[in-house]
C-alpha cells in the first residue's frame, strides 16, 4: 500500500510540482492550503507523511507544526518543513518547532522525493512483503497471523484489526474514538467501552506466554503499542 502523503501548501504551482512528483513516484497525495485545512486533514486522512510551508494564510507552517506535535494521537507524524527562508536560525526554528527535516525553495523536485523516502524508512515500521514487525511481535497481512518469537499468537479478528492499527504507527496514540473509526468503521455504532474489552483481549494474547506488555495507556488519551523503555 503507498504512503499517504499530505501537502500544506496554498501556491498553486508548488502544490502541482509536489503532487506530480510524489505521484509519479507512487505516493498518494492530498492537499491542503491553510492551517485549519491542514489540521482537518491530519485527523481524517492519517498521512504517513506532511510537507508543510511555512508561509500560509493565518496559521504559519510553524504555528500548524506545533499544533501536530501537541496533539497526542499526530505527534509522531514525520513533517518537512519547506520554505523560503534559508538562514541558519530559521532552519533552527523550524526544526525546533517539530519538524524532522527542513528543505529551502528553490529545491530539485528529486531531492524532495529522495528526503520524503528517506524520513519514511526511518519512521515507518519494517513492511516486508505483506508484513508489519514490531520488536518480536510479526504481524502477516495476507495470512492474518501473528507470532511473537517463535509462537503463534491466537487473536480473534477485532485483536487482530487493533493490533493492525496499532503497529503501523507505533508510538502513537490513538483515541477510543479513533480506534473505533478505524477498526469499526465510521458508519457503525459501538460504545467506547467495547475498545478497553478488547484491549484487554489483545493484551491477554500477547502476554500469554510470558510476553512483555506493548500495549501502552494513555490516561484521558488512548492506546498505544511501544517498546517497554518508552513506556518506562
Amino acid at each position: 500500500m503507498s504512503a499517504l502523503i499530505l501537502i500544506v501548501e496554498d501556491e498553486a504551482p508548488q502544490i502541482e510540482m509536489l503532487r506530480y512528483n510524489l505521484e509519479r513516484e507512487g505516493f498518494t497525495v492530498v492537499v491542503a492550503t491553510d492551517g485549519d485545512a491542514a489540521l482537518e486533514a491530519v485527523s481524517l486522512h492519517n498521512p504517513d507523511l506532511a510537507i508543510i510551508d511555512w508561509m500560509l494564510p493565518e496559521q504559519s507552517g510553524i504555528e500548524i507544526c506545533r499544533h501536530i506535535r501537541a496533539d497526542s494521537e499526530t505527534q509522531r507524524l514525520p513533517i518537512i518543513m519547506l520554505t523560503a527562508r534559508g538562514e541558519e536560525s530559521d532552519r533552527v526554528l523550524g526544526l525546533d518547532s517539530g519538524a524532522d527535516d527542513y528543505v529551502v525553495k528553490p529545491y530539485s523536485p528529486r531531492e524532495m522525493v529522495a528526503r520524503v523516502h528517506a524520513l519514511l524508512r526511518r519512521t515507518r515500521p519494517e513492511n516486508d512483503e505483506g508484513q508489519i514487525v514490531f520488536e518480536d511481535i510479526l504481524l502477516d497481512i495476507i495470512s492474518h497471523r501473528v507470532t511473537r518469537g517463535d509462537k503463534r499468537i491466537q487473536l480473534g479478528p477485532t485483536e487482530y484489526r487493533i493490533l493492525k492499527v496499532l503497529m503501523e504507527k507505533p508510538g502513537r496514540v490513538y483515541s477510543r474514538e479513533r480506534l473505533l473509526d478505524r477498526v469499526w468503521g465510521a458508519e457503525i455504532h459501538v460504545e467506547d467501552r467495547t475498545v478497553d474489552v478488547h484491549i484487554g483481549r489483545l493484551r491477554k494474547a500477547l502476554k500469554a506466554d510470558g510476553g512483555s506488555d506493548l500495549i501502552r495507556t494513555v490516561r484521558g488519551a488512548g492506546y498505544s503499542i511501544d517498546t517497554q523503555e518508552s513506556q518506562g
